[in-house]
């Protein structure tokens, strides 16, 4: 990659049960990495030990600015049987954006064509501009399927550094995201590159996934990462209200 990651929106803090920071420590570290804009993305209901949902109402206590980094709020909710969200609306209209993704510990496998189909339907939601994580084949996802709805929908999907790290729990995860990946690049459809940091250490560490988009040549122009303005229109726009 020729240009600099400044943003990772997938991170996780003490308020998600099984992360190891505070907002404040996450935020300077992602100052020691020159990111640039960082989002704190807590799990929503269905994992165990995650906050209450009261935590997202609060949110606007917390400074805009922290350690000169730009800190925004969302939230990491789970894709549900039926295709629904495990997020109550009220709450997710706080949310400056969300992520969803299929989780195995609240999500009973429905098989490639319904996995799909769920996971899209959460896609239409005004507020999801992302999806984790699809990339594990024990809930496997039909990409002929998910990149075009991803870019009807104005989503980008994620390549997530931590499944590299996790890689071994993760069933055909690298070639799932090279099947992915090429896909996006027919269709022309953006992709966000995140930590998923569960510890301040791992802010900003995207080493493994840009090894992969070296690997198979990835048009840069897709990356979110690499500008804000970029960025901040495409969580502002609102396609589904067209």
């Amino acid at each position: 990659m020729k240009q600099p990651f400044i943003l990772d929106i997938h991170t996780h803090t003490l308020a998600s049960g099984h992360a190891f920071g505070t907002i404040r420590e996450m935020a300077q570290a992602a100052s020691e990495k020159q990111i640039k804009l960082l989002g704190i993305s807590e799990h929503a209901p269905g994992i165990p030990g995650t906050t209450n949902p009261i935590y997202f109402s609060t949110l606007y206590v917390v400074p805009r600015v922290l350690y000169g980094v730009n800190i925004i709020h969302g939230s990491e909710i789970n894709v549900l049987e039926g295709g629904k969200l495990s997020l109550e609306q009220k709450y997710i209209d706080l949310l400056d954006y969300a992520i969803v993704g299929i989780h195995e510990i609240c999500y009973q496998n429905e098989g490639r064509q319904k996995n799909t189909e769920n996971l899209i339907s959460c896609m239409k939601h005004e507020k999801v501009f992302f999806v984790s994580h699809p990339d594990d084949d024990n809930t496997p996802l039909d990409y002929e399927q998910l990149v075009p709805a991803a870019k009807k929908y104005h989503v980008a999907l994620e390549v997530n550094n931590n499944t590299f790290k996790r890689r071994h729990k993760r069933k055909n995860c690298i070639e799932n995201y090279k099947k992915m990946l090429s896909l996006c690049m027919e269709y022309q459809s953006p992709i966000i590159v995140n930590s998923d940091a569960h510890d301040p250490s791992g802010v900003g560490d995207f080493s493994l996934a840009i090894k992969l988009l070296d690997e198979i040549g990835f048009d840069e122009n897709l990356i979110l990462n690499h500008n804000l303005e970029k960025f901040y229109d495409f969580i502002q726009r609102n396609p589904h209200a067209e």
